[in-house]
């Protein structure tokens, strides 16, 4: 069931229309596949491993299989409002915790499997979870924490090693019946930690209904999501609001199969693979990624036919969108949100005219607006904090442990995500860049977004982020870190011609004064630069 009217040929006309229906009740697990009773033969999910191991499951076997796992968990003394780390990649195993978490009315604490110790240690002690799933290194790992984390009673494995019990035999153990929790629509679903490119990482609690308040957004950026055929993908980890809320739960609320790769690090030759053997027709594919894949030779090769692909988590910038429009023969819709607040604003290439570079409009059934520190709506053209209003059914319930900081981040009726932008008088929104990202040069207020896509113009770039860069005359000036294309060599030449380029293409004060070249872009595991870790080699370079 789509929750956007398909018939409507006009972006704008659907944002005015739209009205929220938000049940009282309402549980995840039932909306992403209990309620797929006709579809228990149908394929939910295609898993293919490093190695190539290829399986598919159906949604018959979720539900049987969540619903095993859910009374193994509670055997083991997991009940509502307990928390449960999830440290897996893309498989099988992840999905089914997921369901059976929210079966009980437990709250999944999904984590990345590119976290080390520390990161780890902070998250489960700072939540609270009392059980974990996960394999391989993260195993010995969080035994060896265990005597750290007072609340943390059990450790299942994904594998035949390791661990308090190991997943499957101990799923085996439940019964294939089970009541799902009557929750209520706020009810905790998710706890969500930020990535920490500002500071230590906060626990979002996101709410049951979110999944709802993400559907416009969902349905829209991938072009009426969903088509008979539709078959979705990302490479976003599953651990982070873009893989699973942009990808893997709406895709499962719409009763779809997604494609799961147990990848590592990004790929780009094989993710232009796995678009072309899975016949992929919609994905969630980030800027970074999206960088990456413009540099693989001859893609038409691959036989990629999609008609729906949603960017977010940095600027798309207008470069790669003419990349997208040339080499993938459609118009990448734009996406912008947060793990707080996410699919607030984009693009639908199908009914609205995308303007290269602009994240787009409001997607139906969210206010959002450019705001003054007073928390105050600016007036088009002028740049000020992007703000949401509260009320809406996609905005999450409070930081855990932390309500202030949720209290600080609120002014007037708005939600201040500390992203900087404008909207123009079309009422399209621009990304400036992050609060404390932006650069103020000799009087100018300069944001990274703008001198990044000019730099991606020049054919020797392949990555870029500028930050400011302190100094004794203009207060700071903009610095520029560049990861070159393949078969180019760093030169002071190679450097000039560079700032040359981005000076005639945007302004004198806008070009960047300072160049470094580096072998690898630092990011965070959601794919966005670390612009601190510039700061911390710029300051060292000084």
């Amino acid at each position: 069931m789509q929750i956007v009217n398909p018939d409507y040929t006009d972006f704008d006309k659907i944002h005015q229309d739209f009205r929220w229906t938000v049940p009282e009740r309402y549980n995840m697990a039932w909306e992403i596949c209990d309620k797929h009773k006709d579809l228990s033969q149908s394929t939910a999910l295609y898993f293919e491993s490093r190695s190539g191991e290829t399986i598919t499951t159906t949604f018959g076997e979720l539900k049987k299989w969540s619903n095993k796992l859910a009374n193994a968990l509670a055997e083991l003394g997991i009940a509502k409002g307990d928390r449960v780390g999830i440290v897996l990649p893309q498989r099988v195993e992840t999905g089914i915790a997921h369901i059976a978490i929210h079966k009980l009315g437990a709250v999944s604490l999904p984590l990345s499997v590119l976290f080390g110790p520390e990161a780890i240690e902070y998250r489960l002690a700072d939540s609270g979870a009392k059980a974990v799933i996960t394999m391989g290194r993260h195993v010995e790992m969080i035994q060896d924490l265990k005597s750290r984390l007072p609340a943390l009673e059990v450790v299942i494995s994904c594998e035949e090693r390791g661990g308090d019990h190991t997943f499957w035999p101990l799923l085996e153990k439940g019964s294939e019946h089970c009541d799902i929790e009557d929750t209520l629509a706020d009810d905790p679903a998710l706890l969500i930690y930020t990535s920490g490119t500002t500071g230590p990482p906060k626990g979002a609690l996101v709410a049951h209904r979110s999944l709802l308040g993400n559907l416009p957004g969902f349905e829209l950026s991938q072009n009426f999501y969903p088509e008979p055929n539709d078959i979705f993908w990302t490479p976003a980890d599953w651990a982070w609001t873009g893989g699973l809320l942009d990808g893997l739960m709406p895709t499962w609320y719409y009763g779809k199969p997604i494609v799961a790769y147990e990848s590592g690090k990004f790929d780009a030759e094989k993710a232009c693979y796995m678009l072309g053997k899975y016949k992929v027709t919609n994905a969630f594919i980030p800027p970074t990624a999206l960088k990456m894949m413009r540099q693989v030779p001859n893609i038409d090769r691959y036989g990629i036919r999609m008609r729906g692909i949603m960017s977010a988590g940095e600027s798309l910038g207008a470069e790669l969108f003419e990349w997208g429009h040339t080499a993938l023969t459609l118009k990448i819709n734009e996406m912008w949100g947060q793990t707080e607040f996410n699919y607030l604003v984009g693009n639908c290439a199908v009914i609205m005219d995308v303007k290269p570079g602009a994240m787009g409009k409001p997607y139906p059934g969210h206010q959002v607006e450019v705001i003054d520190d007073a928390g105050h709506p600016l007036p088009p053209g002028e740049n000020g904090e992007l703000a949401a209003q509260i009320g809406d059914p996609v905005m999450f319930l409070t930081y855990w442990n932390n309500e202030q900081a949720k209290e600080e981040k609120l002014s007037n009726k708005w939600f201040r995500t500390g992203d900087v932008g404008y909207k123009d008088a079309d009422g399209y929104f621009w990304f400036v860049g992050r609060k404390d990202d932006v650069i103020s040069s000799a009087g100018h207020r300069i944001g990274p977004g703008e001198i990044e896509d000019s730099l991606l113009k020049h054919p020797a770039v392949a990555q870029a982020a500028v930050i400011g860069s302190p100094d004794e005359l203009r207060g700071n000036i903009v610095k520029a870190f560049i990861v070159l294309a393949e078969g180019q060599q760093p030169s002071d030449e190679l450097k000039k011609e560079i700032q040359v380029s981005v000076k005639n293409r945007l302004a004198a004060h806008e070009y960047p004064r300072a160049v470094e070249f580096i072998d690898e872009m630092p990011m965070t595991t959601t794919g966005k630069i670390r612009r601190l870790e510039l700061r911390k080699m710029d300051e060292e370079s000084r």
